[in-house]
């Protein structure tokens, strides 16, 4: 069972939550501090930087025994372009 707690920084809340000991944070929480009414674009922004995409992608390879690289690595190239972003499936 997941055990549900709040942290605050810096007057910030941020939902966190443990399951089986593995401890994650709410990034929706963090991005409100740059924007209060729509921090799903920080987050958006965030998610198409090269270098975050980089650190999902080895995360993926270390943890995800069934990660497809060969699926992913097309992301890479592609975050360079200012126009590109991550859509929905069955957005495209």
């Amino acid at each position: 069972m997941a055990k549900k707690s709040i942290i605050t920084v810096k007057d910030v809340n941020i939902r966190t939550m443990t399951v089986n000991g593995i401890d994650y944070i709410c990034i929706t929480n963090i991005a409100r501090q740059k924007n209060e009414t729509e921090p799903k674009d920080v987050v958006k922004n965030w998610m198409r930087q090269k270098n975050t995409l980089e650190y999902l992608g080895l995360w993926e390879r270390l943890h995800n025994p069934i990660f497809k690289g060969v699926e992913f690595d097309p992301l890479l190239p592609s975050s360079r372009c200012r126009c590109w972003k991550i859509m929905k499936a069955g957005n495209y």
